[in-house]
């Protein structure tokens, strides 16, 4: 695999993780930290879809935004933190190309189908009991500490694939140069979400812990080592609790064990955007969208793409005065016009089935001439 692969529908993942350890080299690490910013980058959208979808107007919409929003959040930082390893070995991530984003519905990046369930299709859509079923087998842990079901046995995990990365880095910590690195205070948004510059070989050990124990857990606990806010679970715990309609809590001391046997966790309402088609909405004739919905559209892709363009610019300059002036377009002007269009692209009915309504299609688009 040579760093100019980068089609999203590649098994790039999958021969990575066949290469033999000892032959793990330098630009494997390279093209390792390039398909997990691929896959940090195609879980982004769904969990953005559901968090905005959510009516903060129960208990439980109050609960379920404050736990997805500060999923989001982490989300944004193991990109960024991945970026920063890339950049630190002398590598350039790739963000604003058509081809290393999710062209959902669509499998993840790399070949990679957890044993769980092979056929795991990532979709843009409202928070859904299917949604979040999704979500947290994106999640999942190699050996979650309460179960999926009856069904269940070990299965291969995002995290075996940073586990790897983590090895390779140990092998290659005479590359680590320290260059192009963004630092980010995001203090309030979670003990592990300020992007610090990786500067050694513990700094990666430190970003790779974060990224993978705010996803998974560990095998003793399921909360969240870097949590937002007290008591916040692992995201994978998060998501199982909508799912299973219940609250995981300690049920034996030793050894410890966990199950969905606590408080009712209802099912919080959201506004009813449907599934994004393949290709996005203009390419089923039942979703066709109007002149106003375009607009919307339209807005929504060119502030997304914006965004992921300023974000990639960020990760190419040597002056943190350029660094500091990418971030704060790519956060407080694009990132932040998300929002408004989404919204209201979900309360702008489909034609064909008015129970069902639009939604941000996180379309990639060249910028405006």
């Amino acid at each position: 695999m040579t760093t100019t692969e980068l089609d999203y529908s590649s098994d790039g993942i999958v021969q990575l993780m066949r290469t033999p350890e000892e032959e793990r080299s330098l630009q494997w690490l390279k093209d390792a930290l390039q398909q997990a910013i691929m896959l940090e980058l195609a879980t982004l959208p769904p969990y953005l879809c559901g968090w905005w979808s959510l009516l903060e107007d129960t208990e439980s919409g109050r609960a379920a935004a404050k736990a997805i929003g500060a999923i989001v959040y982490d989300e944004m930082s193991h990109l960024g933190h991945v970026c920063n390893m890339l950049t630190t070995i002398g590598g350039s991530p790739r963000l604003a190309h058509e081809s290393v984003l999710a062209p959902y519905p669509c499998p993840l990046p790399g070949g990679v189908k957890p044993k769980i369930n092979p056929e795991l299709e990532v979709f843009l859509s409202g928070l859904t009991k299917e949604s979040v079923k999704m979500f947290s087998e994106i999640e999942a842990p190699e050996k979650p500490l309460a179960t999926f079901g009856a069904d269940e046995e070990t299965f291969q995990s995002i995290g075996l694939f940073y586990t790897a990365i983590l090895e390779a880095f140990e092998q290659h910590k005479g590359e680590i140069r320290g260059t192009r690195q963004v630092t980010w205070d995001m203090k309030g948004q979670g003990e592990g979400n300020s992007l610090f510059a990786i500067g050694k070989f513990e700094d990666a050990e430190h970003a790779i812990e974060i990224i993978k124990e705010q996803g998974e857990g560990t095998d003793q606990t399921p909360e969240n080592k870097f949590p937002g806010y007290k008591g916040e679970l692992s995201h994978y715990y998060v998501f199982r609790e909508i799912f299973r309609g219940q609250k995981l809590i300690k049920i034996q001391e030793t050894p410890p064990k966990w199950d969905f046997q606590g408080d009712a966790v209802p099912m919080p309402n959201a506004r009813p955007m449907g599934k994004v088609p393949k290709g996005g909405w203009a390419k089923t004739k039942d979703t066709v969208p109007g002149a106003a919905v375009k607009v919307e559209l339209d807005k929504f892709n060119l502030a997304f793409s914006e965004m992921l363009r300023s974000l990639e610019k960020a990760w190419q300059q040597d002056n943190e005065k350029d660094v500091a002036a990418h971030m704060i377009a790519a956060i407080y002007t694009h990132m932040y016009a998300l929002r408004e269009p989404a919204i209201k692209l979900m309360e702008m009915p489909l034609p064909q089935d008015r129970k069902k309504s639009y939604g941000p299609e996180f379309r990639y688009v060249l910028p405006k001439s």
